[in-house]
């Protein structure tokens, strides 16, 4: 008998909702937008079309297909994935990666989404104040909402709220940090969910929390396209916008000039990594909770439509367009935005005050990007906690409390370390780039040419409500995995110097990397004890299968 009842999906729209969920977050609504406008609009969108047609797609459907096949053999994890397909145990201590990575990510990502918070019930007190009802404010020298008058004292303003000027700045003062506050109960709500399951918790919630995303999306696109040319400016208006988004030479360069610029192909690859979802090891995690006759090629394709749709629809036609009609192209340089953050955090509350009904648009966005950033969030807590499970045998309460320690660890020196956001920035590098890399590029590479085309197709056809197309193979073998090792030694090439040399003066960035080191060997021994255990059944199902249940031990 099983030791326990494995967990599955409760739904076939369950499952899309939820995959659809961990891949539709910030990224979509403001890292989207902030890249096509630090790369020119038009002409970040040709690399990045490329990349969805020839990284996100065939790379979904491979990491659908490998991670059913690893849950019909009894593995949820991705080491213990990718060690029963790669049949070494490389395969399966490279596999530490796609637990150590979501799990970094999720340790600045929750701290992103006490931010979302914050403006939202920030600009919910300033929607009370426009309906004539009582209304609150979270800071002492800020009124109801966010009207502060200037792109300057936006900025002012985000720069104190998360403790850029020192370290250690929230937790200052008399009385608690707002941020702080919300950032510990954004924690807390993300391991509430998580400790339910991947039916009771992730499934439920993202079947509440994807429709009202919908919703808040399809409010705030249609007041956009209603708001004709506010300022009366010429160059000002919604077709302006678009005209930056999708026209690759609209700064007088041809295609080719505007094309020649690796800088733009890199920051379009890792775009697609961070809208999609792939690479990180949350699909494949979710996959493997999919029952054996579920049909995964339609679903997989429909959860990256909709992400897709999320992201250019809503992320860009919704944000990028606005800013421009109110505050003109200038606006977007490189110079005045910095980060693709100060898109969401310093431009956009400039225009929802001068938009009509602003506060409550203000509102509806930040509470759109607080689930989001929830949705994905619990997404990459799971992976460690399959290991665990997996592992051990543990219950979810223990692994989920061991997950816990390490996130609230990590999450604390974020908070911490504020100055500049100089360790959420190093932990991003470590993990949302050349973590999230490496595992896109090996993951593809082994299921192209160690698992094989033939594998993939014969688990993408069972159940299948569509035909993915063959010469899917081919592109996955021929351009997805070359293409991948060019960018990624073109990213190393780029960026690894400069922070070798922070690495070796900076000690926030010693911290940071410390604890990336710390987490990988932890996992690193987790995975070597589990695959001794691991060792003596070729399919894990058997492993589970061998072990009495409380009732048999009891008689």
């Amino acid at each position: 008998m099983h030791r326990k009842k494995k967990e599955n999906w409760g739904s076939q729209l369950g499952v899309i909702l939820a995959v659809a969920g961990s891949a539709v977050g910030l990224g979509n609504y403001l890292r989207f937008p902030g890249q096509a406008a630090l790369y020119g609009g038009g002409a970040f969108m040709i690399p990045y079309l490329f990349s969805f047609l020839f990284l996100a797609i065939p790379l979904t459907w491979s990491e659908w297909a490998l991670g059913r096949y690893g849950g019909k053999h009894g593995y949820n994890s991705v080491p213990g994935i990718y060690w029963f397909t790669g049949k070494k145990r490389f395969w399966g201590y490279f596999g530490t990666m796609g637990i150590v990575v979501p799990l970094f990510i999720n340790m600045y990502y929750v701290y992103l989404e006490g931010w979302c918070l914050v403006y939202a019930i920030q600009y919910f007190g300033g929607t009370l104040r426009t309906l004539g009802l009582p209304s609150y404010t979270l800071f002492e020298s800020v009124s109801p909402g966010l009207a502060l008058g200037s792109t300057e004292q936006y900025s002012q303003f985000f720069a104190g709220l998360v403790g850029m000027q020192k370290d250690g700045a929230i937790f200052s003062g008399s009385i608690l940090s707002p941020l702080l506050i919300i950032t510990i109960f954004c924690v807390l709500f993300n391991f509430f969910l998580i400790y339910r399951g991947i039916a009771n918790g992730i499934e439920k919630f993202c079947k509440i929390a994807m429709p009202l995303l919908f919703v808040c999306s399809i409010i705030i696109l249609i007041r956009v396209l209603t708001l004709g040319n506010p300022t009366g400016q010429p160059g000002q208006s919604y077709f302006d916008g678009l005209g930056f988004l999708w026209n690759p030479t609209r700064d007088g360069k041809s295609l080719f000039e505007t094309l020649n610029n690796p800088e733009i192909w890199l920051a379009a690859t890792s775009q697609i990594f961070f809208s999609v979802s792939v690479g990180f090891g949350l699909i494949l995690t979710y996959a493997s909770y999919v029952r054996p006759k579920t049909d995964i090629a339609l679903s997989g394709f429909t959860a990256t439509s909709v992400n897709e749709f999320c992201e250019v629809v809503f992320g860009g036609l919704m944000i990028v367009p606005p800013a421009i009609m109110f505050l003109g192209i200038s606006a977007l340089t490189p110079e005045k935005l910095g980060s693709s953050l100060s898109m969401g955090f310093i431009v956009l509350p400039n225009v929802f005050e001068q938009m009509p009904a602003g506060q409550i648009f203000g509102f509806l966005f930040f509470v759109l990007l607080f689930l989001a950033g929830v949705t994905s969030a619990i997404s990459m807590l799971q992976p460690a906690i399959a290991m665990l499970e997996e592992s051990f045998l543990i219950k979810r309460k223990w692994s989920v409390l061991i997950t816990f320690l390490f996130c609230a660890t990590g999450t604390s020196l974020v908070v911490w370390f504020s100055q500049n956001a100089m360790m959420l920035d190093t932990f991003d590098f470590w993990a949302g780039n050349l973590g999230l890399f490496l595992i896109a590029t090996f993951q593809t590479f082994m299921i192209a040419w160690i698992w094989g085309s033939k594998n993939m197709f014969k688990e993408l056809d069972e159940g299948a409500k569509i035909r993915v197309p063959r010469f899917i193979g081919f592109v996955l073998k021929y351009i997805s995995a070359p293409y991948l090792i060019l960018i990624f030694a073109l990213w190393a090439w780029k960026s690894m110097g400069s922070r070798l040399q922070q690495l070796g003066s900076d000690p926030v960035a010693q911290i940071a990397f410390g604890m990336f080191i710390t987490t990988i060997l932890f996992f690193l021994l987790v995975t070597h004890l589990a695959m001794k255990y691991w060792k003596k059944f070729e399919d894990h199902s058997k492993v589970l299968e061998e072990i009495p249940s409380k009732k048999e031990i009891t008689k």
